[in-house]
């Protein structure tokens, strides 16, 4: 996995973990913390987080993301596709060591980043892929396909669900708007092949607002 030629733009480092971190992610949460910094140093110097993300990257991004490695059987394989920063594909990868998760991203840029930080943090379950969703279309299937604030749902289940293999899931990261999302996309979703179709709002205890998440499966 190649690193960045540039080397280390930053050093900026991220706000402390809060206490609730630990409770996440555990033995892996020195690798979060890494990611963490990265997101706030070079992530932010290259533009793919903005600086005002930085005091919450905590609560909006690493944690929430986090919750959805609960959806995810184990050893699955994964792709996240649109994965920008890697939110939520390093964050899967990182809490989830017994899954192996592809980063399926477009720009140059992005895709730099991505393996800088799978090779900083030593994932070895990590694979960064530089394409579309579209342009794999029937070369790579996976087990469950991410995605967090890529696109409306109708549009993100065309590029999502060709990937997804017999009984697996699209789990798509949405807003508090997702049921009347999933109302209008289901008919587009189901002519795609799933079946079924739950919204999942996860870590209510922890999170305000919790993290909502929709499942569309496919039959097995």
């Amino acid at each position: 996995m190649s690193s960045d030629p540039r080397g280390p733009v930053s050093r900026e480092t991220a706000p402390p973990a809060p206490e609730l971190a630990r409770g996440v992610f555990g033995s892996r949460l020195p690798l979060a913390e890494t990611y963490a910094d990265l997101l706030a140093g070079e992530a932010t110097v290259r533009g793919l987080i903005g600086p005002r993300e930085v005091p919450r990257l905590w609560e909006r991004h690493l944690l929430n993301c986090a919750l959805v490695a609960d959806l995810v059987p184990e050893g699955a394989r994964v792709v996240d596709v649109g994965s920008g920063a890697g939110l939520p594909g390093l964050v899967l990868a990182l809490r989830r060591p017994d899954v192996h998760v592809t980063l399926l991203e477009p720009l140059l840029r992005r895709t730099t980043f991505l393996e800088l930080a799978a090779s900083t943090m030593e994932l070895d379950n990590v694979t960064v892929h530089r394409g579309r969703a579209e342009e794999v279309h029937g070369q790579m299937w996976f087990d469950v396909v991410t995605s967090r604030a890529v696109a409306p749902l109708d549009r993100l289940g065309r590029w999502s669900l060709p990937l997804v293999d017999r009984g697996g899931a699209m789990l798509a990261m949405k807003g508090s708007s997702v049921d009347d999302e999933l109302a209008e996309a289901e008919k587009g979703l189901r002519k795609l092949g799933a079946r079924r179709f739950q919204v999942h709002r996860l870590g209510a205890e922890l999170l305000d607002p919790p993290v909502t998440v929709v499942e569309a499966r496919l039959p097995a």
